[in-house]
């Protein structure tokens, strides 16, 4: 098993139980004690973890990127401002592809007043989409990643292969400046790699407490960005830095 898979899997278990043990972890993965205290080191370094005597828990609560459900629930009227701008962007008769999370649902839901044609994988985009005539809707089917609501499969690639939209509004685990935008899971990491290549402009949306955070693994950097949509909060120095690549920034007030 390659480090970046036990990473993986150590991470995943982590966002589950809160909790892991070495000796546990070990026997699990199928590698030395020592194997998996190099892991957890290196794991700590990228601020996923807090390594403790025997194993490991989750970072304080002020830096923690784990467990995701924790974070997508959170920060509840940031995210509704933040999809507020980002509707700013639409414009009638276009075509955006929605990637899944809580903010994207966000924006979701306050479409419905003048014709668009949405494309998405999330299941809970497409039922926050259900009902609303003006908004044309197309779903990427597939197989359920996970326990989450996105949907994934061969078939879903191909077509995202043929098509072309103006705009994909994206969501990350992780944005920073200098290691880009990131995720947990491979699976996810692949289909944002995907999708970015579908669109004509790439928005991240994305609330100020993912900004110099990074995940494990890394789907885009930020010259792949074209705008970002964030609150007012986001710190000056990353708000410099990415003025100064010439990335559009719209703040949420």
């Amino acid at each position: 098993m390659l480090s970046v898979e036990r990473y993986e899997k150590i991470v995943n278990q982590l966002g589950e139980s809160h909790v892991l043990r070495v000796g546990e972890l070990s026997l699990k993965l199928g590698v030395t004690e020592k194997t998996i205290r190099g892991d957890l080191e290196v794991l700590e370094k990228r601020g996923l973890l807090k390594r403790i005597h025997g194993g490991a828990v989750l970072p304080e609560a002020d830096d923690r990127i784990l467990p995701i459900d924790e974070r997508q629930s959170g920060r509840g009227e940031t995210k509704q401002a933040i999809a507020k701008e980002a509707l700013k962007l639409i414009r009638p008769n276009d075509t955006i592809l929605m990637d899944g999370g809580s903010t994207t649902q966000a924006l979701a839901s306050l479409l419905g007043e003048w014709k668009v044609t949405v494309i998405t994988n999330d299941i809970k985009i497409a039922h926050t989409l259900l009902n609303k005539n003006e908004v044309s809707l197309i779903v990427l089917g597939g197989e359920r990643i996970h326990q989450s609501s996105s949907l994934l499969s061969a078939q879903a690639i191909q077509m995202l292969e043929k098509i072309r939209v103006n705009r994909l509004f994206l969501s990350a685990t992780g944005v920073s400046i200098e290691h880009g935008l990131s995720v947990i899971n491979s699976i996810y990491a692949d289909w944002k790699k995907q999708i970015i290549t579908a669109a004509d402009q790439v928005t991240l949306l994305a609330d100020s407490t993912k900004f110099n955070k990074v995940a494990l693994l890394q789907f885009a950097t930020m010259d792949d960005v074209h705008e970002i949509v964030t609150d007012n909060n986001i710190d000056k120095d990353t708000k410099l830095v990415i003025e100064q690549k010439n990335i559009k920034l719209h703040l949420a007030k």
